[in-house]
């Protein structure tokens, strides 16, 4: 819960800081990048709109508010349709899912006025090839600048550790001990098998701060 909270003022903080509104724009474009199937999603997009609406605020009396259009993207695995069967009634803006990777083109060029990732990253199953050629249009200039419009702003949270830790002593990783002793169980009450237990893999890694700062 605190981690959400911290998450939320600084997502807040980003927009009011950095976010660019130009006056004539009639629809702005919000991006939830692995979007999973919520309520987190929900929770993020209220707190990016609210944020923006304040920002408008700022911006002086005569600025017309723009219509909101939010785009929820994830794997072409998420369950889409429990995502849009929970999106909350009351809702200021129009959904829309768009499945794929987002390590590719999801949208078109310059269209997006703000794009958010929340503890996605470091998920990745392996690191994606084309971040790896610096002749990738990924190495600098990736398909993410591409779909950003020209005032647009895409902010990234994701979890780091303590400088001079290792990987393994991230305290996030303590909640995956709880996983561990819930399938260690299962394994004794028979439900699953050991050999199926030894095969599972949970791809995740926890950067510091300077490793993130390094790919930046």
């Amino acid at each position: 819960e605190e981690g959400s909270t911290r998450a939320k003022a600084l997502l807040a903080k980003s927009i009011q800081e950095n976010l660019e509104i130009q006056n004539n724009s009639r629809v702005f474009s919000i991006a939830d990048l692995r979007c999973s199937v919520g309520p987190n999603t929900f929770s993020c997009v209220q707190t990016i709109m609210q944020a923006v609406q304040l920002k408008l605020k700022n911006c002086g009396p005569d600025l017309e508010e723009p219509e909101f259009h939010v785009f929820f993207n994830d794997n072409v695995t998420n369950d889409f349709n429990t995502l849009f069967k929970a999106l909350p009634p009351d809702r200021q803006y129009m959904a829309a899912g768009v499945p794929g990777s987002f390590q590719g083109r999801l949208f078109p060029k310059a269209s997006m006025n703000f794009m958010h990732s929340s503890f996605a990253l470091n998920w990745l199953a392996k690191v994606p090839k084309e971040v790896t050629q610096e002749y990738s249009s990924a190495w600098n200039k990736g398909s993410k600048s591409l779909e950003l419009a020209g005032d647009g702003l895409m902010v990234v949270i994701m979890p780091c550790r303590a400088e001079g830790t290792l990987p393994s002593e991230s305290t996030i990783l303590d909640v995956l001990e709880c996983l561990g002793d819930s399938l260690a169980d299962m394994v004794k009450e028979g439900p699953v098998s050991e050999a199926l237990v030894d095969s599972f893999n949970m791809p995740v890694y926890i950067p510091t701060a300077f490793e993130v700062k390094e790919v930046v």
